[in-house]
């Protein structure tokens, strides 16, 4: 009896860590299956016979897991990836805004997203395994860090679209003024911003991003309205889009581009004026929270604390009947 309860015992005890080495046994090899390939020799031995990728081997860290990512891409998220095509054209436009635009864009975030899931739930559970053993909060701590792991990596990306929005946002005026400037220069409207995106590298690299893609469109003869239309979609800025119609507008019915680039560049520093005149008057209804939490219990201790503590000083012997 006594051996067969020491012998329950001991199953009890071991049973988290032989779970918890099953589970990482069965991701190495799962990864070893999808991620691995041919050693380095064999790589090196490719890149020497194939001729047109022969490249000089300076690729660092950086590089190596980016080809990995790529590599591996395509097996690990077929199954995770949307099935439905609004669901797929949803993160498509997601990357497209963050500046992620390659054809395998997609196909990398489900995979980071199943390789943060996994890692979730084996180091979370892994984790809560040695310190609180099989249980309900084991259970929890897996769930959390596996929902981090899984959505962790588009939230990245849906906070690097809105910084990249705001740069927009900031930098198109500077940019329209530069543009008015060129027009009025005599220059045409593909020129004019062929020198802006040259004049905004360091100043303003993300609308000079843009622009060169226009302009790289426009060179392998696509439509001016098609590329205009398709500048303010890819980038999610209202104020792109809106700048997309003026242009268009002006290419139809020739108007002055000077004079409608004006406006909008005139436009939309009152917008960028209003917004930051509506943030300043919200700052005085912000600073009510923590001035009532942090600042005026201090304030209200120092004024009145001596008070209070002069009176319980006169009223100590009244009260004790001295």
């Amino acid at each position: 009896m006594n051996t067969i309860l020491l012998a329950a015992i001991d199953l009890t005890t071991i049973l988290p860590f032989a779970l918890f080495g099953a589970v990482a046994l069965g991701m190495w090899v799962v990864a070893d299956t999808f991620m691995g390939g041919r050693s380095k020799t064999e790589s090196r031995l490719e890149r020497i016979n194939n001729r047109t990728a022969a490249v000089t081997e300076t690729s660092g860290t950086k590089d190596n897991i980016q080809k990995l990512l790529a590599k591996a891409s395509p097996k690990i998220s077929e199954s995770m990836k949307p099935k439905s095509e609004a669901s797929l054209s949803s993160m498509r436009q997601t990357l497209s805004e963050a500046g992620y635009r390659s054809d395998s864009a997609v196909a990398s975030l489900v995979t980071l997203k199943t390789i943060g899931l996994v890692l979730g739930v084996v180091l979370g559970g892994g984790l809560s395994l040695l310190l609180n053993g099989l249980d309900t909060w084991t259970l929890l701590y897996t769930v959390c860090a596996a929902g981090v792991g899984f959505y962790g990596p588009e939230m990245v990306v849906v906070f690097q679209g809105m910084g990249r929005k705001q740069k927009v946002f900031l930098g198109l005026p500077d940019a329209l003024d530069l543009m008015v400037v060129c027009v009025e220069a005599g220059l045409g409207m593909d020129q004019a911003m062929r020198r802006v995106s040259e004049e905004l590298v360091k100043t303003h690299p993300v609308i000079a991003t843009e622009f060169n893609i226009c302009n790289q469109q426009l060179q392998m003869g696509k439509p001016r309205e098609a590329v205009l239309n398709e500048l303010g979609d890819r980038n999610g800025v209202d104020d792109l889009r809106t700048l997309a119609s003026v242009m268009i507008q002006v290419d139809k019915f020739g108007t002055s581009v000077g004079r409608a680039l004006r406006t909008q560049s005139d436009s939309m520093r009152v917008r960028r004026r209003q917004i930051a005149e509506e943030k300043a008057a919200k700052t005085a209804v912000k600073m009510i929270f923590p001035l009532v939490l942090f600042i005026f219990p201090g304030v209200f201790v120092v004024l009145v604390g001596p008070a209070a503590i002069t009176m319980v000083r006169e009223m100590m012997p009244m009260m004790t009947g001295g």
